[in-house]
């Protein structure tokens, strides 16, 4: 048997036994048969990406049923297994994996742990299915079951009003983002008569200038299915317009977010566009809007992420930074460069969220880093955990001689926006070197907020109430960070009440330590299979690569090759200087753009908007329907009148059934009289 269908299926079979089994199972077993299983798939998925990369390996598809047979559409459920696939594998099932055995020290206090670990393998298995899919209806699949995987995951402590929430909006936004994926499919199906995406993509340059009607217009046909398509993975991946599910799904415990919200889910926009970048390469309009589109989520995303307290919602508007990259890479024909930083994200945007939520267990759930301070010293391992993750995010390193992961990853998508050579592509590029200046700033003020200057320990509720023993579950009671009564200078110590931090268990470390393995060396040791010229061979044309762009990308000039060097130094430098040379200057910087700052820590008030113009109104809709329709009507006239018509009846009723026998008889003397009557006169 082929070893994708155990890579593809043991997760599954771990998420039944451990879904089904419950707490009759137990914790242990069920933590052990799940995170078993995602150690072999990882365990098996390794030699399938190292085949492909030493050229040993070719594409092949494992059959697995017949699916469908209706009409013109017939297609089987079948695992499709390329390069592209093979990236994706080990992604996938090593994040997973490590998070697995991660939550094993991060849950440990929980009860239901069963139910959590099996929607841990349940998304796995739906990630998995998704990126093996060999025809749309199956990607289709496995996209709608990551959304329900995330939308349990999201929800898991169901009596949190807060996580409650988060999971509905991110399953509504994400239900907004499908329509597009849908009437994509729909569409592309309606032009080439089959959803297998091998026959798509060979027929797709021939079907470079027709046109289609939609909307009653006519448009360019495979721009209409593109943008369509990218709608989906705009929601998916929280890109502009359909981003604000993400930070609002940090309610969710960390290991979620570690899985979904950064190594996996999120990125499955990313896999779709380069899976599908045949199709993409037709239309430069719909690779323009893809551009543009990432562009903005890359700047956006940064500079709310520069004035954030939460160290979760810190990162995340990090991620929704970082998939702007990998989109308006894909934008301007860089397809490996997006899968390169594809790749690399996974493990340094893993190691930051498990290393917060690190510091998190050690704060005892405390997430609002004015709350932290001088930590280096009292959780050492997750202090170098974090420091490697934030190296490689930066993207420290030097041309020639050795780089953290994000050096190669993202550099080479800023060349390759400027070597792009249009106006789509420069925007991109100064966008992009924007949000690499303000990553290092607001990464940097994570890590001089969190381990340096003095501990701020004791104003925290959490905190003080952990050390005078009245602290219950603090995933339920967890109150948003403004709502403390005393928020601290957080420059300034106050003491730590007794209190003293304390290292995670060794289930949550080697996890770290594997991670920061990732961010310091995926890069050095990956990027010449990736995107160096003459490597398109190691692609095998699972997606389109430009060894004409890579070359354009090696002729830049050398201003364009610092830069990112350049602004990451001068991010560091100001965030040093900014929090602990000068700690007095960002309250000084707030009050003199304080318009400014509030529009940005606001998130730009998206949230706001979207409340005037979708939810309220849909509330009140909801509410005439309700009063007006329902009740108004439907109720009254049916249910309810129809009872009132009963009501009357019974009555009446009740004044004939008197109880007597002569009115009775009386009644039954008129309707005999009545009756011969009726035969008289016929």
């Amino acid at each position: 048997m082929h070893p994708i269908l155990f890579i593809v299926f043991l997760p599954l079979l771990a998420a039944i036994v451990a879904g089904l089994g419950n707490k009759a199972l137990g914790k242990v077993p069920a933590k052990v048969v799940t995170t078993g299983a995602l150690f072999a798939s990882c365990a098996l998925s390794w030699p399938i990406f190292l085949s492909f990369l030493a050229g040993h390996a070719e594409k092949s598809v494992v059959p697995v049923l017949k699916w469908v047979q209706s009409g013109a559409m017939t297609f089987d459920w079948a695992l499709r297994v390329d390069t592209l696939t093979a990236v994706m594998l080990v992604v996938i099932t090593s994040v997973s994996a490590l998070v697995h055995l991660y939550s094993w020290g991060y849950m440990d206090e929980e009860e239901d742990q069963p139910r959590f670990f099996a929607y841990l393998s349940l998304f796995t298995f739906a990630m998995l299915m998704l990126v093996t899919a060999d025809n749309l209806v199956q990607m289709f699949f496995g996209w709608e079951g990551v959304g329900l995987a995330s939308y349990l995951l999201i929800g898991f402590w169901f009596r949190k009003p807060s996580a409650c929430a988060a999971a509905i909006k991110a399953f509504v936004v994400n239900r907004v983002g499908d329509l597009g994926f849908m009437l994509g499919i729909f569409g592309t199906f309606l032009v080439f008569q089959t959803t297998s995406i091998d026959a798509i993509l060979q027929a797709a340059p021939g079907m470079a200038g027709s046109t289609i009607g939609f909307l009653g217009h006519r448009f360019d046909t495979m721009t209409v299915l593109c943008v369509l398509l990218f709608i989906g993975a705009m929601g998916k991946s929280a890109q502009l317009g359909l981003h604000t599910w993400l930070p609002d799904a940090m309610e969710g415990p960390t290991p979620v977010s570690a899985l979904i919200h950064a190594a996996t889910m999120v990125t499955a926009g990313v896999f779709m566009v380069c899976r599908l970048s045949p199709m993409f390469a037709t239309s430069p309009t719909a690779l323009g809007f893809v551009t543009f589109i990432g562009a903005a989520t890359c700047f956006f995303a940064a500079t709310v992420g520069t004035t954030q307290w939460d160290i979760k919602r810190v990162i995340a508007y990090s991620t929704c930074s970082q998939l702007g990259y990998m989109f308006f890479a894909a934008g301007v024909g860089a397809f490996g460069s997006a899968m390169f930083h594809l790749f690399t994200h996974a493990f340094f945007k893993a190691l930051l969220f498990l290393g917060a939520g690190s510091v998190i267990h050690a704060m005892h759930h405390e997430q609002d880093m004015r709350y932290y301070g001088a930590l280096r010293k009292e959780i050492p391992l997750t202090f170098w955990a974090m420091m490697a993750g934030t190296l490689a995010i930066t993207g420290v390193g030097i041309a020639d001689v050795f780089g953290f992961a994000g050096f190669y990853s993202k550099d080479s998508i800023l060349e390759a926006a400027f070597a792009s050579g249009t106006e789509l592509g420069s925007f991109a590029f100064w966008c992009g070197i924007s949000a690499a200046l303000m990553t290092s700033f607001y990464s940097w003020r994570l890590v001089f907020l969190t381990f340096y200057g003095k501990p701020r320990w004791a104003a925290s509720e959490h905190i003080q109430h952990a050390v005078h023993g009245h602290h219950e579950h603090a995933d339920e009671e967890q109150s948003h960070p403004d709502a403390h009564h005393h928020v601290p200078d957080p420059h300034h110590g106050e003491g730590t009440a007794g209190y003293h931090p304390h290292e995670s268990p060794l289930s949550m470390l080697v996890p770290l330590g594997l991670l920061s393995l990732g961010a310091v060396f995926a890069g050095f040791v990956f990027a010449h299979a990736f995107i160096s010229e003459g490597t398109g061979e190691f692609w095998k044309g699972s997606l389109v690569f430009s060894e004409h762009l890579i070359h354009q990308m090696h002729g830049v000039p050398v201003w364009v090759k610092w830069a990112p060097f350049t602004v990451m130094a001068i991010g560091f430098g100001t965030a040093w200087y900014a929090y602990l040379k000068n700690p007095k200057l960002p309250e000084a910087f707030v009050e003199q753009l304080g318009v400014v700052h509030k529009f940005v820590f606001n998130k730009w008030y998206f949230d706001e908007l979207y409340n005037f113009l979708f939810v309220r109104p849909a509330f009140w809709l909801g509410r005439v329907f309700w009063k007006q329709g329902d009740v108004g009507i439907i109720d009254r006239f049916g249910p309810n009148g129809a009872a009132w018509v009963v009501a009357q009846g019974s009555r009446v009723a009740q004044r004939v059934q008197s109880g007597y026998l002569y009115s009775y008889a009386l009644v039954m003397l008129i309707g005999l009289v009545m009756g011969i009557s009726w035969v008289v006169v016929r």
